[in-house]
This record gives C-alpha cells, structure tokens and sequence, in this order.
C-alpha cells in the first residue's frame, strides 16, 4: 500500500509537492517545469498529465519513489501504489545500480545534473532507455533536503 495520495482533483493534484518539484528546479538550474505563471493547482495537474516524464523520490535511507505523473506510470506500466511503494533502486538495472548511485551522488554534491542517460527497468522486466534527462535535489520551503527528482521527455524501448 502507497504512502502517498495519488494525484487528483479533490487533492490539488499534489499541489505542494509540486510546488517543490518546480521551485527546486528553477534553484538549481534556472529552468522552469512548466509555465510560471501558472498557479500550484493549475501547473499540478498539468505536470501529471504532462506528455513528459517526471518522477521524485524521498530522503530515506533506501529512498521511495513519491511522485511519478501519467507519462511516468505508463512507461514502467504500473500504477501509482505499485510505484510509490517502489524503492527508487529498483527502477535500475541490478548491475546498472552502482552506476546510478554515483550519478545520484553527483546530484547530491552539485543539485542537478542534466544529459543523464541511463537503462530503466518497467514492471515484467520491460528496459528502456532514457535520453538527456535532468536530476535535481528537492529542496522544501526551509531549505533542507526533501529528495530528488528526474524529468525527461525522450526513451527508447530496448
């Protein structure tokens, strides 16, 4: 069972959440998520139904995904309390894992990384790979660390 609320009307879509999503992501590299003049509501629900995808997980020790948009569930083809009960890890390839752990340390040190391009796993073993995606650290409204996300609008089935 998920954490965390799936996205929808009668919760704003995760409004908040996103509102980190898009204020991390202007910090850290200047670039807007999506229109800035759009309110939290309005850019939530058009993140979750973005034709691209975006993802987050939390600050655990093993971390969880928590936010993952349409685009996202499609591609690992699971829905959003299979994925949001996902440890973040598990979306790689096991021998690909050390790899993606650097890269997630890069990010950690520098707040972002962009061009990243790595093999993901879907559910039933289904690779694909992703292209030029961006990683950020999650920052809250204090601050302090509140995860990391990826945003990436292009991948190739293998």
């Amino acid at each position: 069972m998920s954490r965390f609320e799936q996205p929808s009307e009668d919760n704003g879509f995760l409004a908040p959440h996103v509102a980190i999503l898009r204020h991390s992501l202007r910090h850290w590299t200047r670039r807007e998520l999506v229109d800035p003049h759009m309110s939290d509501e309005e850019a939530a629900r058009f993140l979750f139904h973005a034709p691209f995808v975006v993802v987050s997980h939390d600050t655990q020790p093993e971390p969880v995904f928590n936010y993952a948009n349409r685009t996202a569930l499609n591609l690992f083809a699971m829905d959003w309390e299979e994925f949001t009960a996902l440890p973040s890890r598990l979306s790689a390839e096991e021998v690909k894992r050390e790899e993606r752990e650097e890269s997630l340390r890069k990010v950690a040190e520098q707040g972002y990384i962009d061009r990243y391009q790595a093999v993901r796993i879907g559910r039933h073993g289904r690779r694909f790979r992703i292209e030029d995606a961006v990683v950020w650290n999650l920052l809250d409204a204090n601050g302090a660390p509140y995860g990391q996300a990826a945003l990436f609008e292009r991948w190739t089935y293998l």
